[in-house]
C-alpha cells in the first residue's frame, strides 16, 4: 500500500476554499440569486419605462425575462492597461436605437467583487466617447452645409465620463488613446452622417447599482437631460453582501453575478428557457432543482427536435431579389435613419448582407418554409440538416471552434469560397448557418466577401482579390461592414486569425 505525502487533512483555507467552491456552484443558489437580482432590474427598468432594456451578452440575458435588444461589451476591453475600442464588436444598432428611443438601459452583472464589471465602468463610456468624438468631427466638416434637421451644436459634449472610483491618472492613460481610436473608427468604412442623424444630443454613461440611492420620488425625466442617457445597471450585489437566506422549508447562499460563465454551472439551462420555468424551479428548492433542470433541458430538446430544429426539412421558394444597395454601411431609409435590426433580418433571425445575395443565420433559425435561399452551406459540425434541393446547392464543412481544432475553419475556407463562387455566378441566394449565427457563419461570409467582392460591394469572382493585398485593416473594413447588418455578430478572435491566414495563403497562389 502506498501512503500520500500530503497531509491526511486540509489546511482550514483550504477547507474554507472548497466549501465556498461547493455553495457558489450550486445550481439553485445561481438560480435564486438571478430571481432576486432580477427583481431590482425590473424597478430599474419601470423608472424609464419608456426607455429599452438591452442585455450586455452573455451574463446579462438572465436578469429578466424579455429584453428589447441585446449588445456585446466585454469587460476585457476596460481592464486596467488593457483598455481597447473594439471595431469588431462597433454596437451600431445600441446607438440607433438610443438615439431613436431617447436613451437605453444596458444590464449586466459581475462577480469580481465591483459593483460594476470593466465592461460598464470602462468600455462602454470609451464607446460613447469615441463615438460622441467621431460625430463632433462629422459635424465640423459638415458645418458649412447644414444638416438637414440639426443644428450644429459646438458645445456637443467630447469629454470621457467615467464612475468616481475610476482613478484620474487611469482616466488619464485612456484619454492618452482616444485620438487613436477615434481614428481607427472614422477610417473602417461606418457611416457617421446616419449615427448624426440619429443622435441629437451626444451619449453619456449613468451608473446605477443595487447600493445607488432613488428617491423615488424625484426621478428625472430622461427627456430633460441635454445628453442621451446610456444607462448601466448591474444586477448584483457586492461580495460584502453575501448572505445566507433562511426559508421555512430550506436555506440558500445568494452569489453576486451568479449569471456569469454560464457554462460552469446552467447544466444546459438557458436564459429563455429559465424564465418560461422559474417559478417551478424557484419553489422546488436545492433538493429538487437539478433534477427539475434536467428533465426541462431534456424536455425542451425532444420537443425542439421532434419540431425539426435540429433536423429541418427545408423548402425552397422562389427567389426575391433585394434592393439594390451599395455595399457599406450607408443602408438609410426615408427617414434618414440606420435600418435598426428589424429591417436587417427576417421574422425568424435570417440576416441578409446588403444586396450581396448572401445571409447568415444559426441552423435552428432557418427551418422555417417562409425563409427564402436558393442553396445552403452548413457550417455547423453537430446538426445534419435534411434539405429538399439538389445535391450542388447544399453543402455542408462540419467546422468546430478554434478551441477545439485550431485549424479547423482555415481547412474548410476553400471549399466555401468555390461553393459561393459557383452559386454567385448563376444569382443565387445563399444561405450560410452555423450553430448560432454569430460567429463561423460570420467568419465564412467574411472570407467570401472579401475573396469575390470588390470595394464597391460588386460581386466580380475574384478579380479585385487577384490585384490587390488584402491587410488586417482591410479585413477588418469588411467585417464591420457585415456586423453592421448581423448584429448579434461575435466572430472569436481565433476564427479571425484563421480567415487572415486563408486570404494572405490565397495571394500567394
Amino acid at each position: 500500500m502506498e501512503f500520500s505525502d500530503e497531509p491526511l487533512h486540509l489546511s482550514i483555507n483550504k477547507a474554507a476554499r472548497k466549501i465556498k467552491k461547493r455553495e457558489t456552484s450550486s445550481l439553485y443558489n445561481a438560480l435564486r440569486s438571478i430571481y432576486e437580482d432580477s427583481t431590482f432590474v425590473a424597478e430599474i427598468g419601470g423608472l424609464w419605462p419608456d426607455l429599452p432594456v438591452v442585455a450586455n451578452l452573455r451574463c446579462g440575458l438572465w436578469y429578466t425575462p424579455r429584453f428589447d435588444a441585446t449588445c456585446y461589451f466585454k469587460s476585457t476591453d476596460g481592464h486596467q492597461n488593457n483598455w481597447s475600442f473594439s471595431t469588431a464588436r462597433l454596437n451600431l444598432h445600441l446607438a440607433i436605437l438610443s438615439g431613436q428611443r431617447g436613451g437605453c438601459i444596458i444590464v449586466d452583472s459581475t462577480r469580481k467583487g465591483k459593483r460594476f464589471p470593466d465592461s460598464m465602468s470602462k468600455t462602454i463610456p470609451i464607446w460613447c466617447c469615441v463615438l460622441n468624438w467621431s460625430i463632433y468631427n462629422h459635424l465640423q466638416r459638415t458645418c458649412g452645409v447644414q444638416e438637414e434637421g440639426y443644428s450644429i451644436n459646438f458645445d456637443w459634449d467630447t469629454s470621457l465620463h467615467l464612475p468616481s472610483w475610476v482613478p484620474q491618472t487611469e482616466k488619464a492613460a485612456i484619454e492618452s488613446l482616444l485620438p487613436k481610436w477615434i481614428n481607427e473608427f472614422e477610417s473602417c468604412g461606418v457611416d457617421i452622417s446616419s449615427l448624426a442623424h440619429a443622435l441629437k444630443k451626444p451619449l453619456r454613461p449613468l451608473w446605477i447599482s443595487q447600493s445607488t440611492l432613488i428617491w423615488l420620488n424625484e426621478v428625472p425625466s430622461y427627456q430633460s437631460w441635454d445628453f442621451t442617457p446610456v444607462i448601466l445597471v448591474s444586477a448584483s450585489g457586492q461580495d460584502g453582501l453575501v448572505k445566507q437566506m433562511v426559508q421555512a422549508e430550506f436555506s440558500w447562499r445568494y452569489i453576486p453575478g451568479a449569471g456569469d460563465d454560464e457554462e460552469s454551472w446552467a447544466r444546459g439551462l438557458m436564459p429563455d428557457l429559465f424564465w418560461k420555468n422559474a417559478f417551478r424551479i424557484i419553489d422546488a428548492g436545492p433538493e429538487d432543482c437539478n433534477r427539475m433542470v434536467s428533465e426541462i433541458v431534456e424536455r425542451d430538446r425532444v420537443y425542439r427536435t421532434q419540431r425539426g430544429e435540429y433536423v429541418p426539412q427545408v423548402k425552397v421558394g422562389a427567389a426575391k431579389y433585394l434592393p439594390s444597395e451599395e455595399l457599406g454601411l450607408q443602408v438609410i431609409d426615408s427617414s434618414g435613419y440606420l435600418k435598426n435590426e428589424t429591417n436587417l433580418a427576417d421574422s425568424k433571425g435570417v440576416f441578409w448582407i446588403g444586396s450581396t445575395c448572401i445571409a447568415v443565420a444559426s441552423i435552428m433559425d432557418v427551418c422555417d418554409e417562409s425563409v427564402d435561399f436558393d442553396c445552403m452551406l452548413n457550417c455547423d459540425a453537430s446538426a445534419r440538416v435534411s434539405v429538399s434541393m439538389s445535391t450542388d446547392a447544399y453543402l455542408n464543412l462540419p467546422i468546430v471552434s478554434s478551441k477545439m481544432d485550431r485549424f479547423s475553419l482555415y481547412r474548410s475556407l476553400t471549399s466555401a469560397v468555390n461553393f459561393a463562387k459557383f452559386q454567385l455566378l448563376r444569382g443565387k441566394r445563399m444561405l450560410i448557418c452555423c450553430q448560432n449565427g454569430e460567429d463561423i457563419s460570420i467568419c465564412v461570409s467574411l472570407a467570401i466577401l472579401t475573396c469575390l467582392f470588390d470595394e464597391s460591394g460588386n460581386f466580380d469572382g475574384g478579380e479585385s482579390f487577384k490585384r490587390k493585398s488584402v491587410t488586417k485593416w482591410e479585413m477588418r473594413k469588411r467585417l464591420v461592414f457585415i456586423c453592421n447588418f448581423a448584429i448579434k455578430a461575435r466572430p472569436s478572435r481565433g476564427n479571425l486569425k484563421q480567415v487572415f491566414a486563408f486570404l494572405t495563403s490565397e495571394e500567394e497562389h
